[in-house]
């Protein structure tokens, strides 16, 4: 769902065993079928037949991994097909294959099409996905939106896509979007989709008029997977193209059509005014002293002695949306979340793959107690392989977004909230940490974290920091289904506002 390619290469019941029910195989309904399991989330599952298929589909499965709309395949193999032997001459096309698919781009006179009606719109925006990091497009986009100065907002797979500093980044819209951005996108009225699926969380659960409106605004997507154009808001024009190529062939015709590109300053002053407001408004909570800390507190100590290159990966909760909604990142490629399952235990295990892959960088997670709580083996990986990271658990001994909903419906926090004798409980972390040879430290005071934080990252070597941090949520101005699924109003039925002009004004920028 986080469009990550992957080829799996995994083992399976020996073939001549197929249907005799042996150690672990599942076959309640066909013979040798468990890797069908599998099919509702790779792109392609196969099963090794015969020995002499496997090269041919190692070739299909990385060119299928890759292409396209990247994601995970499934090589299924009997164990016995590991042992047979395989002629050489079976892998002759693997160095004759070219390893890379060109992928298609778009056409000028689609567009002329799109930047004529970017320029001629009144409230134009381009709201960006993680296709736009995914392509490594991002220089193509600042170049195109400084051309003709269009506002941009964003998913939260969108993050670092451009700069959040940009004058033209207003920033993540949707659930944990602001009035402000999600007024300027629910007003807009034309937009351009870019690596982005207008997905639940992004799209206030599609509610019209919240974070967009279908009938005010004309969309346009370009997207590299074709089932994603026009999935969720009717689109004018709807492109297939790699994004990268696509933003390169947009910048020369508007460069043909409008030489001297478009100017737009009282957007451009609109974004600025909001940007200081809204860090204005978060200043006094960022800088609070108390203790557990502020999570608005974490992150401000963090952006402030972490590298702008430096990579992070989040969780799920705080650590993800609040960073999302508030915390700026400026390179492309320095963020990563699962935003597409949301799944806990991500942060403590991808930011090792992230060290191999970048040595060179400083990379840390930023994860709640939860999330950590459910992967905390990896430690022993890190210390095996001396792989120099930092976790720092967000630690509210809660899961704390689960705990929010499960208060605000049903008035008690069952499983969720973490105590023995109405005291706050959790396995000590750092403790934990040191049992596997990693350094580690519980922070006492809001005080003690930065230069404890600064330590860590310099070390050279795997560190926790376990933050004792209160529970507060992360504030939500958009909308999302979940709420009015657990206490259904009047005005929704199936998912759908019927109506809500209340709520609609809400979002409605007055700047």
């Amino acid at each position: 769902m986080d469009s990550i390619p992957m080829v799996v290469i995994a083992g399976d019941v020996p073939s001549y065993y197929y249907g005799k029910h042996p150690h672990q195989e599942v076959n309640m309904h066909a013979d040798a079928s468990q890797y069908e399991i599998y099919k509702p989330f790779v792109k392609r599952a196969w099963r090794i037949d015969r020995a002499e298929m496997f090269p041919e589909i190692l070739d299909k499965a990385f060119r299928l991994a890759e292409s396209g709309r990247p994601g995970p395949v499934l090589i299924s193999v009997p164990m016995d097909m590991f042992s047979r032997e395989v002629d050489t001459r079976f892998f002759e096309r693997t160095h004759l294959d070219s390893h890379e698919t060109v992928k298609p781009s778009l056409d000028e006179e689609t567009a002329k099409k799109i930047v004529k009606e970017l320029v001629e719109a009144k409230n134009p925006v381009i709201h960006v996905g993680g296709g736009i990091i995914l392509a490594k497009a991002s220089e193509e986009l600042k170049d195109f939106v400084e051309f003709l100065e269009i506002p941009v907002s964003r998913t939260l797979m969108g993050q670092g896509a451009l700069s959040d500093r940009h004058p033209l980044m207003m920033g993540m819209t949707g659930f944990w979007g602001t009035y402000f951005i999600n007024g300027k996108t629910s007003q807009a009225d034309v937009i351009l989709g870019l690596g982005t699926r207008f997905a639940e969380a992004d799209s206030s659960s599609w509610y019209n008029g919240i974070t967009f409106d279908a009938d005010k605004t004309k969309f346009m997507q370009i997207d590299i997977e074709p089932s994603e154009i026009g999935r969720n808001y009717p689109v004018s024009i709807g492109a297939v193209a790699d994004l990268k190529s696509a933003l390169k062939v947009l910048l020369k015709v508007a460069k043909e059509l409008y030489p001297n590109g478009v100017k737009r300053p009282e957007i451009i002053k609109a974004i600025e005014e909001y940007k200081k407001e809204f860090k204005e408004s978060n200043k006094a909570i960022a800088e609070d002293s108390r203790f557990p800390m502020t999570p608005q507190r974490i992150l401000k100590d963090v952006r402030e002695v972490l590298p702008e290159d430096a990579i992070i990966c989040t969780d799920v909760g705080w650590n993800k949306n609040g960073v999302g909604q508030q915390f700026d990142i400026t390179q492309a490629g320095t963020i990563m979340h699962p935003g597409g399952l949301a799944t806990m235990g991500f942060g403590s295990a991808a930011l090792l793959g992230v060290k191999l892959a970048k040595p060179d960088k400083k990379v840390i997670t930023l994860i709640g107690d939860g999330g950590f709580g459910t992967n905390p083996s990896v430690l022993a990986t890190a210390k095996e392989y001396n792989i120099p990271v930092v976790w720092v658990v967000m630690n509210n001994y809660a899961f704390g977004t689960i705990a929010g909903l499960e208060g605000a419906h049903y008035k008690h926090n069952f499983g969720t909230v973490f105590r023995i004798d109405s005291k706050p409980y959790n396995p000590e972390w750092a403790e934990v940490a040191k049992a596997y040879g990693i350094k580690a430290k519980k922070i006492q005071s809001a005080d003690e974290f930065k230069e404890a934080f600064r330590e860590a990252i310099n070390s050279n070597e795997p560190y926790l920091l376990d933050v004792p941090m209160e529970n507060i949520p992360v504030p939500t101005e958009g909308i999302w289904n979940i709420n009015d699924i657990y206490t259904p109003k009047e005005n929704v039925q199936d998912g759908v506002l019927m109506s809500g002009e209340a709520i609609r004004s809400k979002h409605v920028s007055t700047k």
